[in-house]
């Protein structure tokens, strides 16, 4: 079932998951707040479609979120959907990665979630009403060697979005924590271009679109947890059930 709410707030629209949504909400007759940091991006995005807004907006800046909120109700109307994508994703070992860029990681994808969470539930708390859906990762689900900055920012968004849903559920806004595999983005080839782990090597991405069916799924069928393929799925389990065999293969693979 596709979504069909008047006003939606997507972050990372400037490319991938957050562009591809932008769009088909917009051609669902949704009102649309485009945000991310590329100007650039954003015009690529919203090109053609008239319902998306573009705005320049840091999610790390909470500030400028809350008042980026404020001027999307103002002008757009009550927001009904939050689609928090922005992310980045660069690999490598982690002590021999920067402790700067694990930091800016943790500080774009966790902080990026509080400060739009914040500026923005209360307000479909309050109208009782909303769709509040953060993107984890299976990075999330199942750390692997050279990919533990971004997984430890996506644990976080994990944690984060459970307790959240714990503390404000039966209040009329469906929470939803996306956790795919890869998926066909950009951020997929940003990772490739930095120290890639093996084990990934042979996984085949997913299409975005893939994945936002299977949020609208999830939504309508009450999941605070969305695994997007059956592989997801099945890995999800794994980890819970045999996590030192998913490390032996992991060590196996990688070579150390």
């Amino acid at each position: 079932m596709a979504y069909t709410g008047k006003v939606a707030l997507i972050t990372g629209a400037g490319s991938g998951m957050g562009r591809v949504a932008a769009r088909l909400f917009s051609k669902g007759g949704a009102k649309v707040a485009a945000l991310d940091v590329s100007e650039a991006g954003l015009q690529e995005t919203a090109q053609g479609h008239p319902g998306i807004t573009p705005l320049r907006v840091d999610v790390t800046d909470g500030t400028s979120v809350e008042k980026a909120v404020r001027d999307i109700e103002s002008q757009l109307g009550p927001i009904d959907r939050v689609f928090h994508a922005a992310a980045i994703m660069p690999c490598g070992q982690l002590l021999k990665m920067d402790a700067d860029t694990l930091l800016r990681m943790m500080n774009i994808n966790y902080g990026g979630l509080v400060h739009i969470s914040k500026a923005t539930v209360p307000r479909m708390l309050e109208r009782g009403k909303g769709d509040f859906v953060s993107f984890s990762s299976m990075a999330g689900v199942i750390p692997i060697m050279k990919m533990g900055g971004y997984s430890a920012t996506k644990f976080a968004v994990s944690a984060y979005t459970e307790v959240l849903y714990h503390e404000n559920r039966n209040r009329g806004v469906r929470f939803a924590c996306v956790c795919p595999p890869s998926v066909s983005t950009p951020l997929l080839d940003q990772g490739r271009q930095t120290d890639w782990p093996k084990m990934l090597d042979g996984e085949q991405p997913l299409a975005p679109e893939e994945v936002i069916a299977a949020v609208e799924q999830g939504l309508e069928q009450g999941k605070l947890w969305i695994y997007p393929s059956k592989n997801a799925r099945i890995g999800a389990l794994v980890r819970r059930l045999f996590p030192n065999l998913i490390w032996k293969q992991v060590h196996q693979v990688e070579g150390w």
